[in-house]
């Protein structure tokens, strides 16, 4: 079974950055892809950023393209989110998530594992 721990989130003010990061442990097979998604009250987990594990492919969100930035550290099984110009519409629950599976990377549905959410919030 597949643990994902995240850590990182906090409070921040506008324009502000924080480094998500998400250690994967528990894995008997090679990922195929990690994404971080994130869940702001009364609305719908939505993608964030993902990444190909072994190609290193990135993939964005419109809302976030420019201010942050998905990385994998392969030999920590951690993937990271730098997220940069932060504003109070980034505030959310952000989750990290893993598949294992050749498919779309920016659908939740499509992933297997989860973690268990790191807040972040940020202050006008």
């Amino acid at each position: 079974q597949v643990q994902l721990v995240e850590s990182g989130g906090g409070l921040v003010q506008a324009g502000g950055s924080l480094r998500l990061s998400c250690a994967a442990s528990g894995r008997t097979f090679s990922t195929y892809a990690m994404g971080w998604f994130r869940q702001a009250p009364g609305k719908e987990r939505e993608f964030v950023a993902s990444i190909v594990w072994s190609a290193g492919r990135t993939y964005y969100a419109d809302a976030v393209k420019g201010r942050f930035t998905i990385s994998r550290d392969d030999a920590a099984n951690t993937v990271y989110l730098q997220m940069n110009s932060l504003k109070p519409e980034d505030t959310a629950v952000y989750y990290c998530a893993d598949t294992k599976w050749v498919r779309g990377t920016t659908t939740p549905r499509n992933y297997d594992y989860w973690g268990q959410g790191t807040q972040v919030t940020v202050s006008s």
